[in-house]
């Protein structure tokens, strides 16, 4: 979900969700504020629905009610949410803090006019020192407010760099998440926001993107004859190789088990094609060692490959199921083999 609220709207709302968050049993953390964020700004309906009607009930929430809440409503909603909502908190801080260092500045203004008046009262030659004593009380209490204040920003100081430091983490998280610790490549949550956003940017005159989807041969054999452990050194060979020879804006992902898949978003298909032949020669030319042994290397490693290029109107699921079926061509048609998915027929009226 994407924020777009103002300054003054953030810092309404910041007050708002901590109205509500001090009222229940749950603790103040990001998560929390999260959701009341979400609940007072307006931006979730649902979530606003379900809350509306655990309030009307008159529970106060817990810790576990919250986490529910932002599990269902929230965490769900876009893998990039938690960044965003990073982002939009250290935006609101920093605003803050402006405001603060702002209206230090101008009390500080204040105060030393205040202080030059007083000086300027409490010259025998004017006999006022009875006005001098009221002046004197209101510049020890805005002197009072500016340590206030001095204070308040030290503390609001620490709130930016603390945010930061969360947000990092929180980005850091969210880049974790979408790798394979195996192989070092996107897993599949990290392939599926890869396509999206590739077919999200596409326009209506581009060239759509190519998919290849790779599989390695006899895999279960591998598995069977040398064990899992060896099998695993094979998939994370296979992802060093995709590592080396996917760049840019390309990307390698493990799509599931043995099989991979490359996104390749601005390379028409004959380029897909040779890519593909590369990555399948790589493999066939690699011997892979046993943990340990280094006189005998395994060899006859190899991996079928469907290639499809993307045609306008054509979903992400088309689009995999395409290059799934050439792979799957690739495979029967004797494996260590690339094959080119035939595009859609057009439709009548098209």
């Amino acid at each position: 979900m994407k924020y777009q609220h103002s300054a003054a709207q953030s810092t309404e709302y910041l007050r708002l969700a901590l109205k509500h968050m001090t009222q229940h049993a749950a603790g103040m953390h990001p998560t929390n504020y999260t959701v009341w964020y979400e609940y007072v700004s307006g931006v979730n309906p649902p979530l606003r629905s379900e809350l509306d009607s655990l309030l009307r009930s008159g529970e106060r929430l817990n810790d576990q009610t919250i986490h529910d809440l932002h599990a269902r409503h929230i965490s769900e909603l876009d893998a990039k949410t938690a960044l965003r909502i990073g982002d939009s908190v250290s935006q609101l801080v920093s605003h803050v803090s402006a405001s603060t260092a702002a209206a230090s500045d101008e009390a500080t203004r204040f105060g030393s006019s205040l202080a030059r008046w007083n000086d300027e009262l409490i010259d025998p030659a004017t006999g006022s020192d009875a006005l001098a004593s009221g002046v004197a009380d209101i510049l020890r209490g805005t002197q009072q407010m500016q340590q206030a204040i001095s204070t308040l920003k030290a503390r609001l100081a620490e709130s930016v760099s603390e945010t930061e430091r969360l947000r990092q983490e929180v980005a850091r998280a969210r880049e974790e998440a979408l790798i394979d610790g195996l192989t070092g490549l996107a897993n599949r949550k990290g392939f599926d926001l890869a396509l999206a956003a590739c077919l999200a940017e596409l326009q209506a005159a581009s060239v759509g993107p190519c998919l290849l989807m790779i599989d390695l041969d006899h895999f279960k054999r591998i598995n069977d004859s040398q064990g899992h452990v060896f099998g695993d050194r094979v998939l994370a060979r296979i992802g060093q190789l995709l590592r080396a020879n996917v760049k840019g804006k390309d990307t390698a992902a493990r799509y599931g088990g043995e099989e991979f898949a490359v996104v390749l978003p601005n390379t028409p298909r004959g380029g897909a094609v040779g890519l593909a032949e590369a990555l399948r020669a790589l493999v066939a030319a690699s011997s892979i060692r046993r943990s340990g042994d280094r006189e005998s290397p395994i060899g006859n490693i190899s991996v079928s490959i469907g290639v499809a290029d993307h045609v306008a109107g054509e979903s992400a699921t088309d689009l995999v199921n395409r290059a799934d079926r050439a792979l799957y061509a690739a495979k029967m048609q004797g494996r260590n083999r690339v094959v080119l998915a035939p595009r859609p027929a057009a439709k009548a009226g098209q």
